[in-house]
């Protein structure tokens, strides 16, 4: 098959999902054409079955903003035109899906569209009432769409009323990469002493809820010896770096910014906190469960589909503080329970969201769409 995926290429879930699926469909011998305004940051090395076109917006003086969704729309239909593309794969409903809905016009019904639905452009843009007509609108005139939990579907029927069937595909991680790894020598550079180490990995948006993270690493901080480990960097990262200052934490937190290959700082982890206020899937939860490493989380969005609570994790109602810091402290002072929960996140990442499961359910998905005489 010959695919067209685009995403957003920056640092988030989204991207992360589309670019590591478009390089296993470029293992399994497909053709992936990846169409983004800039080189998706997890892309890597050279693959001869991936190719890079960059969609680039042209500023005139008659347009107030640059027409960034008529560029890569017509993008879109000049690589499915070049190429012959079988279908585009968009992640996130708008702009994409629109814009695919747009070089579908120009090239013609031959090409067919799947949209992934992720989380924000539902349980966010969603609400704009400026915007949910077009992601309804996206949504219908899609050939095919997905979503990466059974309560984004839910969401996404309750607040857009869709007239759609959508196909719930979780997101995976590849086992290939990410398993506990041995960072010993690493993890004594932060933790000199032994001390166990909490950590959280989000973008520091107000949903991530990152003070909740200081809360509970205080509160644990009383009673055990631990470190704190920061990921990432967003709006609320100047306010979590005051909270710090202020409670007097700063010789015990880390704050180590964006990090591209995750595997290997998250292995450093005993715990990982996760305190979001909405969570359409949770790809950091699955991250941390495939390197063995426990969640401690709230019972939010797609959470629950992924952190089996008591057996991967604890899930705990969003804002309860106190409870996550408990089942820290108990997670880090009984070492059977420890393992036995690193241990069946390990089998349940490697069993349910193994990137070879995931792969073979979109091919399926493509091969019932465009046709089982496609190359």
């Amino acid at each position: 098959m010959k695919i067209g995926i685009t995403c957003y290429p920056s640092l988030g879930g989204s991207g992360v999902v589309a670019t590591e699926l478009g390089k296993l469909l470029a293992e399994r011998g497909h053709q992936v054409h990846f169409i983004t305004s800039s080189m998706p940051f997890r892309l890597g090395t050279f693959h001869p079955n991936i190719f890079y076109h960059e969609v680039e917006v042209n500023h005139y003086d008659v347009f107030k903003y640059p027409p960034y969704d008529l560029t890569l729309a017509n993008r879109m239909a000049q690589v499915a035109q070049n190429e012959k593309l079988d279908l585009l794969h968009v992640h996130y409903a708008v702009p994409h899906a629109l814009c695919a809905y747009l070089a579908k016009q120009m090239v013609g019904e031959q090409l067919k569209i799947v949209t992934t639905l992720h989380g924000t452009d539902i349980t966010v843009l969603g609400y704009d009432s400026s915007l949910s007509g077009m992601i309804r609108f996206g949504i219908e005139q899609s050939d095919l769409v997905t979503a990466v939990s059974k309560d984004l579907i839910r969401q996404t029927y309750d607040l857009l009323q869709v007239d759609k069937e959508i196909v719930p595909v979780y997101n995976f991680v590849d086992k290939r990469r990410y398993y506990p790894k041995e960072v010993g020598e690493w993890k004594r550079v932060f933790a000199p002493n032994g001390e166990k180490i909490l950590m959280h990995i989000s973008n520091f948006r107000p949903v991530k809820r990152v003070p909740d993270v200081i809360e509970v690493f205080r509160l644990v901080r009383e009673q055990l010896p631990v470190k704190l480990m920061l990921i990432g960097e967003g709006p609320d990262l100047a306010s979590v770096r005051n909270m710090v200052a202020e409670l007097g934490l700063e010789g015990d937190t880390y704050f180590l910014g964006k990090q591209e290959d995750v595997a290997e700082v998250i292995s450093m982890a005993d715990i990982m906190l996760l305190p979001s206020e909405k969570e359409s899937f949770g790809l950091v939860a699955l991250e941390a469960m495939a390197c063995g490493v426990p969640v401690v989380t709230t019972n939010a969005g797609g959470l629950p589909e992924v952190v089996l609570d008591g057996e991967c994790g604890f899930l705990l109602p969003v804002g309860d503080v106190a409870g996550m810091a408990e089942r820290t402290v108990r997670l880090l002072t009984d070492p059977d329970l420890f393992h036995r929960l690193s241990r069946n996140s390990i089998r349940r990442s490697c069993e349910t969201f193994c990137h070879e499961k995931i792969t073979s359910q979109y091919e399926s998905l493509y091969r019932q769409l465009i046709g089982s005489g496609s190359s």
